[in-house]
C-alpha cells in the first residue's frame, strides 16, 4: 500500500473549473512535504494571501488548494514601484487511499499554509505482542 503524496496531472484551467482567460496571474506554490510519525505534513508558501482567500478541496483523492493574493499598500503612502503583483496560486496533489480525509487539518501561519494529512487509523504501524508458549 503507498503512502506517497503526488502530484496531480496538469490540467487545463477549463478542466478545473476555472475560466478560460484571466486578467491575473496564476502561479504554482512551491511547496515542502514532510512525512511524519502520523502521516504526511505539507508547507505551501502562499505569500500575501489571507486565510479566509485559501480554498482547500478533496474530491476523489485529488487535494487542490486555491488562493487569491492581493496588494496592500499603507495608509498615506504611494507606492512607486512594485516588484510583486497579486495573482492566485493553484496546486494539486492525489493522495494514496491510506489518508484520513475526515481529520485533515488547514492552518495559515506567516504566509505559509499547512496541511497536516493524517494517516487511518487502519494504516498505522502497529506492535504486535508475541506470547511464550
Amino acid at each position: 500500500m503507498s503512502t506517497e503524496v503526488t502530484k496531480a496531472p496538469e490540467q487545463t484551467p477549463a478542466e478545473i473549473g476555472a475560466p478560460a482567460t484571466r486578467n491575473r496571474p496564476v502561479w504554482r506554490p512551491l511547496t515542502d512535504i514532510v512525512e511524519t510519525k502520523d502521516g504526511v505534513t505539507l508547507m505551501i508558501e502562499l505569500p500575501g494571501v489571507a486565510a479566509e482567500h485559501v480554498d482547500v478541496a478533496l474530491e476523489k483523492r485529488v487535494l487542490t488548494i486555491r488562493a487569491r493574493s492581493g496588494v496592500t499598500v499603507p495608509d498615506k503612502l504611494r507606492l512607486a514601484h512594485a516588484e510583486y503583483e497579486a495573482g492566485d496560486y493553484e496546486r494539486a496533489f492525489t493522495l494514496s487511499d491510506d489518508f484520513d480525509a475526515e481529520r485533515i487539518e488547514a492552518e495559515m501561519k506567516n504566509g505559509v499554509l499547512i496541511l497536516r494529512l493524517p494517516r487511518s487509523a487502519s494504516t498505522q504501524p502497529r506492535s504486535i505482542k508475541v506470547k511464550a508458549a
